[in-house]
């Protein structure tokens, strides 16, 4: 690395983010249309794949070598010691960029949990109109909790397959409602997956909420710039100092008038920290910087959502399986170019199911998502050859914790990620009664005319320890990493940002990303994500949304 020219002269601006995923878009956004001068950082490219755009890329972009991560687990001990590849998005838009595209809040007591847990501000009645202001509704919905003049389109699916119906339906018939708007505060029941998609091409934060802030003057966006520490003056974050270009790349530095805010994601903003001086003594340690705060909770309790997949090999009946290979993807690419309803244009995930892993809870703790596909042996990419059904599940608020931490000073150098999941026997029990639940869905009198056989899990697999030996030998991630830069009371020991996001012990730094999550929502993470750099942005500005009781 070299270092830039110099200069007695420092570039200052007001803010300086870090990463520009779902939550860096939205503040430089926010940040600037007032006037004041943003600088925003991201370690990738430009998100001029084309792939990015078409919803269907999403399969090729998840594993891609240029547009994420490519971060891996260590070994999981209670998943038969697998490592699980673990996308995040390295691009503009972040994972928004690259993800399953469906979206979804969570349940009203997700945010009044994060409040009771010592969060003032932070209840449903508080985040409800942050989760408005980002949003315009191109569906039915209720005014009162949904937005119609937002940045980031939401939709409904226009491209219907009747296997879903016959999946809906089936479910019905097991007592699990119809809902006509999971995303309203009350999610429980069967429906279509709302998408952030419009027209037939994704709309990432970058397209919604970077797009027009780029055209101000105020706003500076510089890609392939990796950050490498946060600058401080005492315990007061004043700039950061980055590379540009890649390893071997100019080393710069940036200043920042007012804040500093890190939107690097769950596991870059910790490891951030950490090599910026912040974080648990022994990894600062082992680390060899020189500790500007130690602050136990940083990169501590990560949590993230474990999915197991049950496929079914179908008859009598075409799926996407079908549609998309060989000569009948010709005809589906010719009705997405003139924008006719296609599967080209839709989320991996059809249809939702929220429900209970046991019939005494009030709330929904399981999350299905349907799809009329599978993947060759689970391979995500890789269709089969044969018409196909997936039902994939996973618990909503795991109980399970692990940690991301920085082995090595080097910016470039991947952290030590370690999931954990299925630690927790609570986890172990709701996912054993997931899949319970999920082989009675597949199995009502609306689907059976169109079964052939159950391929995953295999008719082998009965008792509840083959369950469970399938769910760790098969379960995989589904992204949604949080919480290793937990939102807590001061009492916590593992607090790291107070209720206004404000990293504790020292000044003018902020965390506006998923790594702040007191707890997991019930949901899919990119519209809580969302929400929390809504929030962030007005209390960086000291404003406040009035709250919508709903």
């Amino acid at each position: 690395m070299q270092r830039g020219p110099g200069s007695t002269a420092r570039e200052t601006f007001d803010y300086v983010i870090v990463g520009a995923g779902t939550s860096g878009c939205v503040v430089t956004n926010r940040l600037s249309e007032d006037g004041a001068s943003v600088c925003l950082l991201e370690a990738g490219p430009r998100d001029t794949n084309p792939f990015i755009h078409i919803p269907a890329g999403y399969i090729r972009n998840v594993f891609s070598k240029t547009l994420t991560w490519n971060f891996e687990s260590t070994p999981s001990p209670h998943t038969k010691n697998r490592r699980f590849p673990l996308p995040q998005g390295r691009v503009l838009g972040g994972s928004s960029s690259i993800n399953g595209l469906n979206y979804v809040r969570g349940q009203r007591s997700d945010y009044d949990g994060w409040a009771q847990k010592g969060n003032p501000g932070w209840s449903y009645r508080d985040v409800l109109p942050y989760f408005k202001r980002s949003e315009t509704r191109l569906g039915k919905g209720d005014d009162r909790v949904r937005g119609r003049t937002g940045e980031l389109p939401i939709s409904d699916l226009d491209w219907r397959h009747p296997i879903c119906d016959a999946f809906i339906a089936g479910t019905s018939s097991l007592g699990i409602p119809e809902n006509p708007d999971y995303n309203s505060g009350d999610q429980a029941g069967s429906g279509f997956f709302q998408r952030t998609i419009r027209n037939g091409y994704r709309w990432s934060a970058a397209k919604a909420f970077l797009r027009p802030a780029e055209k101000r003057p105020n706003v500076s966006v510089r890609t392939e710039a990796q950050a490498s520490a946060i600058l401080f003056e005492g315990r007061r974050a004043v700039g950061v100092r980055y590379v540009a270009g890649g390893p071997g790349g100019t080393v710069k530095e940036v200043y920042a008038n007012r804040e500093v805010v890190l939107t690097a994601g769950a596991l870059n903003t910790p490891k951030l920290m950490q090599i910026s001086g912040v974080g648990p003594a022994d990894v600062l340690q082992a680390l060899g910087v020189t500790p500007v705060h130690v602050l136990p909770g940083v990169g501590n309790n990560l949590r993230d959502h474990f999915c197991v997949r049950m496929v079914v090999r179908l008859q009598g009946i075409k799926t996407i399986n079908n549609l998309v290979q060989g000569p009948p993807l010709l005809l589906q690419i010719a009705k997405w170019a003139v924008g006719l309803p296609s599967p080209l244009a839709i989320s991996p995930s059809l249809v939702h199911v929220f429900w209970k892993s046991d019939p005494a809870f009030d709330i929904p703790d399981l999350e299905y998502v349907f799809t009329p596909a599978s993947f060759r042996a689970g391979v995500v990419g890789l269709l089969d050859k044969f018409p196909g059904m997936t039902l994939g599940v996973w618990q909503e608020r795991p109980e399970s914790l692990g940690y991301v931490k920085a082995v090595s000073a080097n910016p470039f150098n991947k952290p030590e990620i370690m999931p954990n999941y299925l630690a927790s026997e609570i986890d172990q029990r709701a996912l054993l009664n997931a899949i319970k639940l999920g082989s009675r869905m597949l199995a009502t009198e609306p689907l059976k005319p169109y079964i052939h056989s159950q391929i995953a899990p295999g008719p082998e697999v009965r008792s509840d320890a083959e369950i469970m030996d399938w769910a760790r030998s098969t379960g995989i991630t589904v992204y949604h990493m949080t919480g290793t830069c937990r939102m807590a009371p001061e009492q916590d020991p593992q607090s790291v940002v107070d209720s206004a996001l404000r990293v504790r012990g020292l000044q003018g730094l902020r965390v506006a990303d998923a790594s702040i999550m007191p707890s997991m929502p019930s949901a899919n993470t990119n519209a809580a994500t969302l929400m929390i750099a809504e929030k962030a942005s007005d209390l960086i500005r000291g404003r406040k949304l009035e709250p919508i009781d709903a």
